[in-house]
């Protein structure tokens, strides 16, 4: 005989129902969702209404900006180390360096460029601290900056600004250096190795005087280097020469001393020593920024998400409250 196997029953208690139906209450009906939302329409169209226009009157008083590039292209010379691969463990064995090739010499200029103590001379050297710290606007039927009374007072030329105690009204070279650093830009294409060197600044004329001037100096002041990294190598490499006897070794030495000064001569007669111009700089005739369309659509999203948050965060609280007092 089969004996049969009666299933025993399963009793479910009342909690469990009540915890089904205020799952059940949880979930959010898109129907109501997208009834509070209408329900709250002139909300979302309040708010924005409001951020675009402050948008647009936001957008509308930020003044132009122009940006002046130049391309250039690494000086195709030869570097300290032309024609003498195979004596560079020597040289560097003798204490001396000759220096590295021409990507080298590029990625040092760059540095240059964009390091403290090369802008920090440049802003020194041709003012640029008045209009970059009180520059407010450029007109361009003028063509003139329009400089900030309350930073500079033209008339008197004297600073006015307001600083705080214990600072100092004119700005330091430090200021000068954070305030100027962003204005510049460097950057290299790896593709083929071009240089493009840009100023972004409130004057296009100022932009363009600016991008010329830097390629100039950054000129200068490599060059002034590699003459007094020769001239000590020189030096070096002669007193060397005296205090040896060795026949290889002279003629190591004589070659290291020749390459040393075609190097200086080469430097002294290149003006444009690291960089090449191949595009120069122009006065820009279009802005670069700001970008006021983008502005005032950014704006206007940003009101409608705003809207659009409130009335959902009052829906799930209304929501909350109802649930809790159903309970």
């Amino acid at each position: 005989m089969t004996q049969e196997i009666k299933q025993q029953p399963i009793y479910i208690s009342p909690e469990y129902f009540q915890q089904q139906n205020n799952e059940l209450d949880d979930e959010i009906d898109l129907r109501e969702l997208f009834g509070a939302l209408w329900k709250g329409k002139w909300l979302i169209i309040f708010c924005t209404f409001i951020f675009a226009v402050g948008a647009v009157i936001f957008a509308i008083n930020q003044p132009n900006y122009y940006k002046a590039q130049a391309l250039l292209a690494p000086s195709s010379g030869e570097g300290s180390s032309g024609g003498l691969g195979q004596l560079g463990g020597l040289a560097a064995l003798a204490g001396v360096n000759i220096g590295g090739g021409k990507s080298d010499k590029t990625q040092l200029a760059m540095a240059v460029l964009k390091s403290r103590e090369f802008q920090t001379r440049f802003i020194n050297k041709y003012d640029v601290k008045i209009p970059l710290f009180a520059g407010l606007k450029w007109s361009k039927d003028s063509g003139d900056l329009a400089l900030d009374p309350e930073v500079y007072d033209p008339i008197k030329n004297e600073w006015t600004r307001e600083v705080q105690p214990g600072e100092s009204v004119i700005p330091t070279d430090w200021e000068s250096y954070k305030e100027f650093n962003p204005v510049v830009s460097v950057s290299q294409d790896q593709d083929n190795g071009l240089v493009t060197v840009s100023v972004e600044f409130l004057s296009p004329t100022l932009a363009q005087k600016w991008v010329a001037l830097l390629i100039k100096d950054l000129n200068q002041v490599m060059k002034e280097k590699e003459l007094l990294e020769s001239e000590k190598n020189i030096n070096y490499l002669q007193e060397q020469l005296g205090q040896t006897t060795i026949a290889d070794m002279q003629s190591v030495f004589y070659q290291l001393i020749e390459d040393q000064i075609k190097n200086r001569m080469l430097a002294e007669v290149q003006d444009e020593f690291v960089f090449k111009v191949v595009d120069p700089a122009v006065v820009p005739e279009e802005k670069s920024k700001p970008k006021r369309a983008l502005i005032c659509v950014l704006g206007t999203l940003l009101g409608g998400m705003l809207g659009c948050a409130i009335i959902l965060v009052r829906f799930a609280f209304r929501k909350q409250d109802t649930q809790t007092i159903n309970r």
